[in-house]
């Protein structure tokens, strides 16, 4: 079994306007752009289901081997770039960040 990884999940919500153009950039840019960064393995977006009132849009899990991988994220070129490009595209039509939080695993259950 694969050793559980540690996980940066960050939830997102944008107005309808812009619901299109925010998706077609987080998937052709700004993912290519974060996943330039080596220790980042693996990356999922989400689309919240259901009655979505209060929860955010759209929740995206990243994936790294170390809670060191993803503390040396922020000071890396890759995630600096990727932030400098962010704020050029959205300015003055932002998106939310409702939320982020980072987990490492306890224990993991797996049905063979």
């Amino acid at each position: 079994m694969a050793k559980a990884r540690i996980l940066n999940i960050v939830a997102t919500e944008c107005p309808p306007k812009n619901d299109a153009k925010f998706n077609k950039w987080y998937d052709e840019v700004h993912i290519p752009m974060l996943f330039k960064y080596k220790a980042m393995k693996k990356v999922t977006r989400y689309k919240v289901t259901g009655d979505s009132k209060d929860k955010p849009q759209y929740v995206a899990i990243y994936e790294y081997d170390s809670k060191e991988d993803l503390a040396a994220l922020p000071a890396s070129p890759e995630f600096k770039a990727a932030m400098e490009e962010m704020q050029g595209t959205w300015k003055g039509q932002m998106f939310d960040i409702k939320w982020a939080l980072s987990c490492e695993p306890i224990k993991t259950w797996e049905k063979k």
